[in-house]
Formats: C-alpha cells, structure tokens, sequence
C-alpha cells in the first residue's frame, strides 16, 4: 500500500479529509465501503459504552439498521468489541452464529463479505475499522493476508487521527477540566515522581496526594496513574 494513503489518514486535520482517507484506502483495497468507529467503555454504574462511527455507510442501510437490538444480536459487532486479532465474515459465518437472516438484511446494501480490526487504545478506547463489499474475498491467502496486514497498519496510523477528529465533533464529550491542585499532581505524576515524594514537593501529605487521584480517575474516567497521563495528554491537559 502507498505510504501516502496511511499520511493521508493518520494527518487529516478534519471529519472530512479523514473519512475521505478512509474510502480511499478502502478502494485500494477493493472495498466499496468502509466504517471507522471509535468505541468508549464508560467506567461506573450503569455506564454504557459510546460508539462515534464515520465512513461511508449507505443512508438506506443506516435506515435499516437503526434498531438497536440488531447490533446486539449481529456476531461481527459482539465479536470486535473484545476481539484482538483480525475477522473476515461472509454469510457462512453469520449462519454459523444462527445470524443468517441479518445478512439477508444487510447484503442488498453491499455487505455481503468484509474484513474488520481492532486497536486498543489508552483511556478504555478502543478503535474499529471495517471493510465490506459484493464480491467473494480472495482465496489466495497470500492476498488475503497481505489485504488483513494492511487494514491493521491503517487502524494504527488512524488511531490518533480518530481521537483527535471524532471526539472534537461528538457533542455528548464534555470538556475535561481539572482544578490546579490537581493538574499540578498529574503534572509530577507524569514525571514519574511517587505520591510521597509528589506531597513534599506540593507541602501535603501523601494521603492527600492519593485522594486527589482518586478524584482525577472520576474526572478522566481511568483506572491507574498510567492511564490518566495518557488521557489528559490526548485531551490537550498537558
């Protein structure tokens, strides 16, 4: 693949040069469409996870598919939501899952065969990319492989793109803002510095330093040092 369709996506500056990114590379491929989905595990009681998707999904198929209870139901999505290594599907597989009317559903819209794979990324996110078309996938599994090799590096080069693009235009993301206490902690946090060590330099004791950072995991939604770091770096916090 050309190095410049993976710059094209991992350097979008916009939703559009990036979904654009996106179908083009698709089409390298030989996939008439392509869905990218950024999905959020919300952390806490009745928390539910977010999925913030572009691409090129047909309208009339966005349609079709807006009943919830389909995604639920439809292997490919219960699969990629923890599945760590790449899934071809086709009709054997959606019957094989007792799906078979799904893609019955879905194949009039050019789902018929596709690809899909996933990247784990910091802050419970996790970004998903799928390519779909009519034809049969190749049987010569050097081509296949080659087709599934690309597809990953995409996910990897679009990661960051995704974040930065997807998040910028969801409304339901609220802005990040932590009080100056605490994004002092974070800032020596980050520079591997103890919570003891940490409440001598801020002149408070380490218990305070650790119930602040309790109260930073509910604000960033993580769960460890590590992970809120990493997250107020991508929100522009530091």
């Amino acid at each position: 693949m050309n190095l410049q369709r993976y710059e094209q996506v991992s350097q979008a500056s916009d939703l559009t040069t990036f979904r654009q990114g996106l179908i083009d590379f698709a089409n390298d491929l030989d996939f008439g469409l392509v869905v990218g989905v950024l999905a959020i595990e919300h952390r806490g009681p009745g928390a539910k996870p977010e999925y913030i998707a572009v691409g090129n999904t047909p309208e009339a198929f966005l349609e079709t598919s807006r009943d919830n209870s389909l995604a639920k139901r439809d292997p490919v999505h219960q699969r990629l939501t923890h599945l760590t290594k790449p899934l071809i599907y086709d009709q054997a597989f959606y019957v094989e899952a007792g799906a078979g009317e799904l893609w019955e559903m879905y194949a009039p819209f050019g789902y018929r065969t596709g690809i899909a794979v996933g990247v784990q990324m910091p802050g419970y996110r996790r970004l998903l990319l799928g390519v779909d078309r009519e034809a049969p996938l190749p049987t010569d599994s050097i081509k296949l492989n080659r087709m599934i090799a690309d597809l990953q590096l995409l996910a990897v080069h679009a990661q960051d793109a995704a974040a930065r693009l997807l998040l910028s235009k969801n409304p339901a993301q609220p802005e990040a803002r932590l009080p100056p206490r605490q994004l002092e902690i974070l800032k020596l946090t980050m520079e591997g510095k103890s919570a003891w060590v940490v409440g001598s330099l801020l002149g408070i004791s380490e218990n305070t330093v650790n119930y602040h950072m309790k109260q930073l995991f509910k604000l960033l939604d993580v769960s460890t040092k590590h992970q809120a770091v990493l997250k107020a770096m991508e929100l522009g916090l530091l």
